[in-house]
């Protein structure tokens, strides 16, 4: 019984400081492993700046990763998935509200035996105190405008320049052009 007591005594804290972040929610849920709904405010960063203090202005105009800093915490939380299939981040999604305050929906992804501590996959999101939600599944169509050369069928990737220059370079496995064919002719002989 003194052990039963003790431990009980031990976990109060732990529950009594546990945030729910379900409340409010209305995520879509993707049927992914250790996903919550949250709903929360923040603001977001330059993931960079705040662990090195290197701080580009813009949280450098969208060449560097993007979090956000729970207000009732002060957790940093990676957002590294937008309301797309593809995971291609919410940089172009977040960028607009550098530095400042936001509410997001989203999935929340935490687990201890899989590793995962706070990440994010944002589904919509709104600056503080404003009523209308914001859609986090830009990234495609920004991406078309930013390359009107790779028009045409297909998923973007197929077609992103910087993939099929990379491509060009090491091969579809990575390892060398010559290792690649080799690769090939086993896999399709």
């Amino acid at each position: 019984m003194k052990h039963f007591m003790m431990t009980c005594a031990a976990c109060l804290p732990l529950t009594a400081t546990a945030q729910n972040f379900e409340e409010g929610s209305e995520a879509r849920s993707w049927n992914l492993y250790a996903e919550i709904p949250a709903r929360f405010e923040a603001t977001v960063v330059d993931i960079l700046c705040e662990l090195t203090e290197d701080c580009p202005e813009n949280c450098g105009d969208g060449n560097r990763q993007l979090g956000l800093v729970r207000s009732v915490d002060d957790v940093l939380v990676f957002p590294n998935k937008n309301s797309q299939p593809a995971f291609t981040g919410a940089v172009k999604e977040l960028l607009p509200y550098c530095g400042q305050v936001v509410e997001v929906d989203g999935l929340l992804l935490e687990d201890e035996f899989v590793g995962a501590k706070n990440i994010y996959l944002v589904q919509t999101i709104r600056a503080a105190g404003e009523d209308e939600w914001v859609k986090a599944n830009t990234w495609t169509k920004k991406w078309q405008e930013a390359h009107p050369e790779a028009a045409g069928g297909g998923p973007w990737f197929r077609r992103d320049p910087r993939i099929l220059a990379e491509i060009a370079e090491e091969g579809y496995f990575g390892l060398g052009l010559e290792q690649d064919e080799e690769i090939k002719d086993f896999l399709f002989e």
